[in-house]
């Protein structure tokens, strides 16, 4: 019997009994530190908490690589313990960085110093991140700030998998293509499906990695492992805690709900929730109306189509074939209400809305997936105050983690002066 690998069937068969040819890495590259704060945020047009991030992060990537456990080997990347390093003998592993930024606070613009820093001594670089439409919205925006440089983009279907650049930009899973091939590797959202919790996809990006070379976490919700680390002081990072506008974070209300599915067969229980909705809408707010389950849609949307007879609400969801139209209109405010599920937790902005999570309670949300949910209200220097609601009939450990890590965000701006006014 000769095993193959089901994980990496998109490369091609991978067999234990056929022959692996692969390369030694050269020494990694270090990247430059920045010269100063002001230098760094001017050069980039970042604000001044971006400017104190990526500084921090530079003087990380100027430092020489740190000892610990070997590239190879069952290291705590095959565990969920998000590559804590395990100090044995003289080894080498990847120094780890995390930018630990709030939903909104402009974490692209942020990596664009940090690429350079590499690139401009010759280095290779990989971002990574775990869906597609990431990957294809964020290659323009590299293009043109590094105009000159080769960028290679993989993703499922990809005509540039077999291509080699300077500066590479991947979903995840591309990663099995790489040993040891690159200086500096971003994760961004590595908290995110299917990055997160696949020991494969983490034991990829760290080979993916030259062995003296470093890693960059980006994250507005980190795991708990790495929040842990960053308690002990044993993961060097940095904080944003305020979005590029300057303004807090809004910070969510909860009212009392009964659960969806009971609401369901008593429309009437809705009345507080809908109350909420009308002052949504009166103010001329876009409304996100996240539930926990798939087959609440249609219910819910037809009730509330029934309630607010002025306005147009749609449902959508991961089995909807047409979530990319409805995701556009509602951009366009063709759509007022949209009901879904955690599918638009990230990566969809519309600058003057609300959010209303019901079901908070719900075991299927736990606190990442709410401050994700809740990072989609106050988005704009137009509306930095969005309405967050948290709906349930429980104040759950969940909700007040979720609850405390955004207050504690706004502290530490304020604290930094960070804040407007």
């Amino acid at each position: 019997a000769c095993a193959y690998c089901e994980a990496c069937l998109a490369l091609g068969r991978s067999r234990a009994c056929s022959l692996l040819l692969r390369t030694a890495a050269d020494p990694a590259v270090r990247g430059t530190a920045g010269e100063s704060t002001a230098a760094v945020a001017g050069r980039w047009g970042l604000s001044a908490a971006q400017g104190d991030a990526a500084w921090a992060a530079l003087g990380f990537l100027a430092e020489p690589p740190e000892g610990g456990s070997a590239a190879g080997g069952r290291t705590g990347w095959m565990r969920p313990r998000w590559g804590a390093a395990r100090r044995s003998g003289t080894s080498i592993a990847p120094s780890r960085f995390l930018l630990w930024a709030v939903t909104g606070a402009g974490k692209t613009e942020m990596i664009f110093p940090l690429l350079d820093s590499v690139l401009a001594v010759g280095g290779r670089v990989l971002v990574a991140t775990p869906r597609r439409d990431v990957v294809l919205e964020l290659a323009p925006r590299l293009a043109k700030a590094f105009s000159g440089v080769r960028i290679v983009t993989l993703y499922g279907g990809s005509t540039e998998r077999w291509e080699s650049g300077a500066l590479t930009l991947a979903t995840t899973h591309q990663l099995m293509r790489f040993y040891h091939a690159f200086d500096l590797v971003v994760i961004d959202e590595l908290d995110a499906f299917p990055y997160h919790n696949d020991p494969m996809l983490a034991y990829a990006a760290q080979h993916a990695c030259k062995p003296d070379g470093k890693f960059v976490y980006l994250s507005a919700t980190p795991p708990r492992p790495l929040q842990r680390e960053v308690s002990r002081g044993t993961l060097p990072h940095a904080k944003v805690p305020v979005r590029y506008h300057g303004h807090p974070l809004p910070v969510p209300r909860r009212i009392a709900m009964r659960s969806v599915e009971t609401c369901l067969r008593q429309p009437k229980l809705l009345g507080p929730l809908a109350a909420e909705l009308r002052r949504s809408i009166d103010r001329g707010a876009q409304i996100f109306l996240f539930v926990s389950r798939i087959r609440h849609i249609g219910p819910l949307v037809e009730i509330l189509r029934r309630r607010f007879k002025d306005i147009s609400v749609e449902g959508t969801s991961s089995e909807d074939s047409g979530r990319g139209e409805k995701v556009i209109a509602f951009r366009k405010k063709e759509i007022r209400l949209l009901v879904t599920t955690t599918i638009l937790e990230r990566g969809v902005t519309v600058p003057r809305s609300d959010v209303y999570i019901l079901d908070a309670d719900s075991s299927l949300f736990d606190d990442a997936s709410l401050v994700q949910m809740a990072g989609r209200a106050g988005r704009s220097s137009e509306d930095p105050a969005g309405r967050v609601i948290f709906a349930s009939s429980q104040w759950t450990l969940s909700q007040k983690l979720a609850v405390n890590q955004i207050k504690a965000m706004n502290r530490i701006a304020g604290k930094h002066g960070y804040l407007k006014g």
